[in-house]
């Protein structure tokens, strides 16, 4: 039998979504089943969130990262027809990874994944990720990214390493902005800009499930019948306070032409996250359960045109629940459930955060009268950080990335005298090689891989010397030889 501190969630569970008015025994945390303090993933203990984007012509797109300062176990279900993904094979209890470093939710489809890299190095630089040979590590960084790709302007203009380097900067366990901000800049669904959206629920004796999401859906997140979201009837107390239906007279405007030029081409992509400890199966089971959440909050869903992604996150400690253990059954059908019902609102969030850009309606620019009474809003689109990406803020990301320190090989130094004194450092971004005491440093700069070596150089040089001279010889031979006819 599993510890009783989980004996709050199963009652949380059943009367979520409605607001609970359970005195939690821990004065620091809210009544069970009511939001955290935040109403955000980063209410679970151990999860960060860092944002950045650009919604500066060319570009409209952006990264999201959450960030796990303690490798946490970690799982994917992934439904949709067309899915832009990395390392989540990784991630199936059948394989051996122990868990992930952090995992991105990003813009620019398939190229975005290269975000990732940034992320990584930012992990490798701190010490973080699976332990590997000597002193190095492997981080783990899945992600998912939408198609957002052109709805700025050029196709060309998408995220890179750099911006994935920026974004794992600005994590914090602080509040978390929503809307047309992070990976769900360029995010739009149903002929209306979508975005980020989060949200979390408190189950009772400190543990947490929270969910975030970036909105970009083939289907939509609207009812046709009346114009209201999906995922609003899934709000916990005052949630969406001041929400309204729409009026009678905004229902069902024309198609607007941003909607009717829309290609297929879309995803929903999420996190859920517990800080309740769970093996590596009930993390998938949780993230399949999840997938709810998004049926419940659009449709259609899971479409040939999607990626649908969710990642589970456990980053709690100590005896894990198991789905074949019929003591925890219990436990882990609640957590399951508070997944998909948090995921749910996290998306209502994500639509009513969403600003108009362009010639890409908000939900509530198009039904204003919903969202009129909803003084949350601004709170929504403001808090958090979520810095833009600029050209100074790009170059120091770029500089950041430019060198990578490589060790020399063993015994390169046998037999030879070391040089005395410091060797002069190498300019950072330059695309010249450093020898040192301690190996070289290869620098990227713009040439796309390292520079020759010094001896490889001075080889080839040669050689081509040579040649120049042979071919002089053999030319001033055929000017010596007989010009009459032969005999």
């Amino acid at each position: 039998m599993k510890s009783s501190r989980f004996a709050a969630i199963a009652a949380a569970a059943l009367v979520c979504p409605g607001l609970v008015l359970v005195a939690s025994p821990a004065s620091a945390n809210p009544a069970a089943g009511a939001p955290g303090a935040h109403n955000a993933i980063t209410d679970v203990p151990g999860i960060q969130v860092g944002q950045v984007q650009s919604d500066t012509a060319p570009y409209l797109t952006g990264t999201s990262v959450v960030y796990m300062p303690q490798m946490s176990v970690a799982s994917v279900d992934q439904r949709g027809g067309a899915p832009a993904t990395k390392e989540t094979d990784l991630l199936s209890p059948l394989n051996s990874n122990p868990g992930v470093n952090a995992i991105q939710l990003g813009g620019s489809s398939m190229y975005g994944l290269s975000a990732t890299n940034g992320i990584i190095r930012w992990l490798e630089d701190r010490g973080e990720g699976v332990r590997v040979g000597a002193g190095g590590v492997a981080p783990i960084v899945p992600a998912a990214d939408i198609f957002d790709l052109g709805r700025g302007g050029d196709p060309k203009a998408r995220t890179s390493a750099e911006w994935g380097y920026l974004a794992a900067q600005a994590t914090s366990d602080g509040p978390v902005r929503q809307g047309g901000v992070g990976g769900g800049t360029g995010a739009r669904g149903g002929g209306m800009r979508g975005g980020v959206g989060t949200a979390s629920v408190h189950l009772g004796d400190g543990i947490y499930v929270g969910a975030m999401v970036i909105v970009n859906p083939a289907g939509s997140p609207v009812d046709p019948a009346d114009c209201t979201l999906y995922g609003v009837k899934y709000g916990i107390g005052n949630e969406f306070a001041g929400y309204k239906a729409p009026k009678k007279k905004e229902c069902n405007p024309p198609t607007p032409p941003a909607a009717a030029a829309e290609q297929p081409a879309n995803t929903t992509i999420a996190v859920v996250a517990t800080n309740a400890p769970l093996e590596k199966a009930a993390a998938q089971r949780m993230s399949g359960n999840a997938h709810d959440g998004m049926a419940r909050a659009i449709s259609p869903i899971h479409t040939l045109g999607d990626g649908d992604t969710v990642f589970a996150v456990s980053t709690g400690k100590g005896e894990a629940l198991q789905i074949n253990d019929p003591a925890d059954s219990r436990q882990l059908n609640a957590i399951f459930n508070a997944g998909a019902s948090t995921l749910a609102r996290a998306i209502a969030k994500a639509v009513l955060s969403s600003e108009s850009i362009g010639n890409t309606t908000s939900y509530c620019d198009r039904y204003p009268s919903a969202c009129k009474g909803m003084k949350q809003l601004k709170q929504w689109r403001t808090q958090g950080d979520a810095p833009d990406v600029t050209p100074e803020t790009f170059a120091q990301a770029s500089q950041a990335l430019a060198q990578t320190p490589v060790p020399a090989p063993a015994g390169a130094d046998k037999g030879k005298d070391k040089p005395k004194g410091k060797p002069n450092a190498a300019p950072a971004g330059n695309t010249t090689e450093q020898e040192s005491q301690n190996g070289m440093v290869l620098a990227s700069g713009n040439t796309g891989g390292p520079t020759l070596s010094t001896g490889v150089t001075t080889g080839l040089l040669a050689a081509a010397i040579l040649g120049v001279g042979l071919l002089g010889m053999h030319l001033r031979g055929r000017r010596r030889a007989p010009s009459g006819p032969l005999s």
